[in-house]
């Protein structure tokens, strides 16, 4: 089924880590069939807590409309790449 969702993703604030962050997810997205309906660079912001010893990151949001089983994958695709420091999916429907 698909559905719209959100989705927030940090990259260390090293220029090229982010741009092979960025390649990684939208690949990941296209690979999942995710339709991109806006995306917005939020730039780099210090982190409330310090996450895999860095203290900024670079912020990138996301409206998408995915399959919810493909959802799942994401996550663990993503939890799993050492270039994607945080990551939150969510759905704004469910609230």
């Amino acid at each position: 089924m698909i559905q719209n969702y959100e989705f927030t993703v940090i990259f260390d604030a090293d220029e090229d880590k982010t741009k092979a962050g960025l390649e990684l997810v939208k690949s990941t997205f296209e690979r999942f069939s995710v339709e991109i309906e806006k995306e917005e660079d939020l730039g780099v912001k210090t982190l409330a807590y310090i996450i895999r010893k860095q203290e900024k990151g670079h912020y990138v949001y996301f409206e998408l409309k995915a399959d919810t089983a493909s959802i799942a994958e994401m996550n663990r695709i993503f939890q799993l790449s050492t270039l994607v420091l945080k990551f939150l999916f969510v759905n704004p429907e469910r609230k």
